[in-house]
């Protein structure tokens, strides 16, 4: 039985990821900055698997190093051990470089590149001992696309896959596979250019990136595919 961590689980891919995992019969801990909404997605998931002990949840901010360290830790000692990270939680701050204030900035940065490093640094031991498993990294597109008032999220997409590849390569003979997940666009509350529009139908959903993950996790240990891009088949035509 895997155990994983999911971080930003409560809502969208990372929740849609939490569920798939949840059906495959793995332990699954979700993490978000609301306790109101990691209960109440513990209390969803837990009826929709039919199994509330192999869910659980806890408020953490990635930003925060010893939050970060405190929850992997907890989730160790509840599961008996780590098999499977999901660095999914992400923000994004649309805006022109101009107008973008150095708490945006430093949030979408912060959230989006260090919050993966604080968690895979904590996981990695964990995941060793356990004699090895995976490091899913979500990652965007946008990370090799870029757009006009992207700057802030572009960058910390790009950089999580630059951060992700390293990786990849110091861990892969600790049995440790590392994969970024590159999504174009996902029709979840997220926002962005061009969320909101009535007709979303084009767009991939959560349960899409979800499959990937759970195909991942279900490679031989001879293949490691290290980079996975996913976009609609049909996108809107301009």
């Amino acid at each position: 039985m895997r155990r994983a961590i999911v971080t930003g689980g409560t809502r969208g891919i990372g929740r849609a990821i939490a569920k798939a995992l949840l059906a495959e019969g793995a332990q699954v801990m979700i993490t978000g900055r609301d306790q109101r909404r990691v209960d109440a997605a513990v209390e969803g998931l837990a009826a929709e698997a039919h199994d509330s002990a192999r869910i659980a949840g806890a408020a953490a901010d990635v930003r925060d190093r010893h939050a970060v360290d405190a929850l992997v830790t907890d989730t160790v000692r509840r599961f008996g051990g780590l098999d499977v990270l999901v660095n999914n939680a992400g923000v994004g701050r649309f805006k022109s470089v101009e107008l973008m204030t150095d708490e945006e900035w430093s949030e979408v940065l912060d959230t989006n590149l260090t919050g993966p490093f604080f968690f895979s640094r904590a996981a990695i031991p964990a995941i060793r001992r356990s004699g090895g498993g995976w490091i899913v990294n979500i990652a965007s597109l946008a990370g090799r696309n870029y757009f006009p008032q992207g700057g802030a999220y572009c960058a910390s997409k790009a950089a999580l896959i630059a951060f992700s590849e390293s990786l990849m390569q110091e861990v892969r003979f600790d049995n440790i596979r590392v994969t970024v997940v590159m999504p174009g666009s996902v029709a979840t509350e997220f926002g962005g250019p061009g969320s909101g529009h009535p007709d979303d139908s084009w767009k991939l959903v959560g349960d899409d990136i979800a499959e990937v993950v759970t195909d991942l996790l279900r490679h031989p240990g001879r293949s490691l595919p290290s980079r996975v891009e996913i976009r609609p088949s049909k996108p809107k035509k301009a």
